[in-house]
């Protein structure tokens, strides 16, 4: 059973473009439908992880917004850093979904229970993740994924209650 989501930012919950204001301020454009799906996973009693190889006060601001349970910003290698929650977890490998677009995904990827990839994520990733979605990066690809995982798991019904 799936009990964690990881989430790299960048490709996977935006559409990875970085956009900066003349006064440098940066700018980076969520899906309200990832966003609702993933809060609607954590009052299920799952949990959630960002872990993301860039530094954003906006990342900051959103992962608070929906309640995520782990941040980690700045991440060179970042199966150490799930292999720290799982350690405080209690959790094993199979236990988690991971969902990334590039290379500097690939080792948590290949660790994790299922992993998954946007479709437009880097063409060595789609070879080597379970599941390539339909949904691009920051266009409903987090969405596409807890509801692949829910409907597996005959959860999607619970999903669907806490909103109806």
């Amino acid at each position: 059973m799936i009990k964690l989501l990881v989430f790299d930012v960048d490709g996977c919950m935006t559409n990875g473009a970085i956009t900066y204001s003349d006064d440098g301020r940066e700018y980076k454009s969520f899906n309200v439908k990832d966003g609702l799906a993933i809060a609607t996973w954590i009052k299920m009693g799952l949990k959630c992880a960002i872990i993301t190889g860039r530094s954003s006060n906006i990342v900051e601001k959103r992962a608070k917004e929906l309640g995520i349970n782990y941040l980690f910003q700045g991440v060179k290698r970042k199966i150490e850093k799930l292999d720290e929650i799982l350690k405080s977890e209690s959790l094993t490998y199979k236990n988690i979904a991971a969902i990334g677009d590039d290379l500097n995904d690939y080792d948590m990827l290949k660790n994790a229970g299922w992993s998954f990839t946007p479709n437009n994520g880097n063409d060595f990733i789609k070879d080597a993740v379970d599941t390539v979605l339909n949904a691009k990066g920051g266009e409903g690809a987090i969405r596409e994924m807890i509801e692949i995982i829910l409907d597996k798991e005959n959860k999607i019904g619970e999903f669907r209650e806490i909103w109806l």
